[in-house]
Order: C-alpha cells, then structure tokens, then sequence
C-alpha cells in the first residue's frame, strides 16, 4: 500500500508584478493557510515521509511550511522541475519514478494538472482542488511504477475554507 497526498501551494501574491509566475511568493493569507493545513494532516501521516516539490517559490514555500509543521527535515525535500506547469500524464511518471522505499508521499505542485491527477486516480469530490488544499489517497499498489488512473481511494479532502480544524 502506498499513501499519496497531493497539496496545491498556499495562495500566491500578486504584490510584486516584476516577478514572474516562477518567482511568485506566498501572500499573508498563504502563510497562514499552510501550517493550519499542515496540523490537520499531521493526525493522518506519519513519518518516515518523502517531501516532492515543484521548484516554484510558492510551492517550495508551502513545503517547507509543512514540514516546519510535521517535524521532516526540510533538507530532505526534493525539488523535482516536472511538477511546475505539468500534466496530469507528466505528473503520473514523476510518481511512476518515486522509490519505493518511500511508502508514504506529499507532492506539492500546482493546477490544473494536481485535479487533473487527484481525478484520474480516485473518485474526488471537487472539480478544483483550491491553493492549499489537501488530498490524501491510499494505492493499493506494491511500488510506484504500477500507479494508473483509478488506482486509488480517497481518504482525506480538506481545504483552507472548509470550516473544520
């Protein structure tokens, strides 16, 4: 069994319009949204967890929040240049590459391509997953490599707004 959770980076700000989409940092909202979520999901995984972000400023900024958050060295995180701007199909072989050592993931990354993947595996309840939400899925699989549309079950789905803490 594997466990997978994908997490849309907090909210970006647009305070900065010299930067580009690349460069965009969190706002205070984002800031505050990352370590809340992050509480929520530490009932629900345990370490040893792999950390794998896109290299966005923003999503490299809601990893590390969660790690903070978790208590995982952040040294330990992996930036992986496919997850900035990829597809649901480009998404799938960055996980079909993960080590299977690694039972327990958290992929932060961006949309449409992060509810595009959530969809493709397992039956989710949201068409857009919001910034900063989290969806926690369980793979039956026994590595990586076999992961497929329809593979997983929904465990978890929470979001900033959904007034539960």
């Amino acid at each position: 069994m594997r466990l997978l959770t994908l997490i849309r980076h907090a909210k970006s700000s647009w305070d900065y319009p010299d930067l580009t989409d690349f460069e965009r940092p969190l706002n205070d909202r984002g800031r505050r949204d990352a370590p809340r979520m992050a509480q929520r999901l530490s009932r629900n995984c345990k370490p040893p967890l792999l950390l794998l972000s896109s290299p966005a400023t923003r999503a490299v900024t809601t990893a590390r929040l969660f790690a903070e958050t978790l208590g995982v060295d952040f040294d330990s995180l992996l930036i992986e240049p496919r997850i900035y701007e990829a597809s649901r199909k480009t998404l799938l072989e960055v996980i079909g590459d993960l080590p299977d050592r690694s039972a327990q993931v958290l992929l932060f990354g961006h949309n449409p391509g992060l509810s595009e993947l959530a969809h493709t595996l397992a039956n989710c309840p949201f068409d857009e997953m919001p910034t900063c939400a989290v969806v926690q899925l369980q793979l039956d699989l026994g590595n990586w490599a076999k992961v497929g549309p329809g593979c997983g079950r929904l465990l978890h789905y929470w979001f900033p707004k959904d007034g539960m803490d």
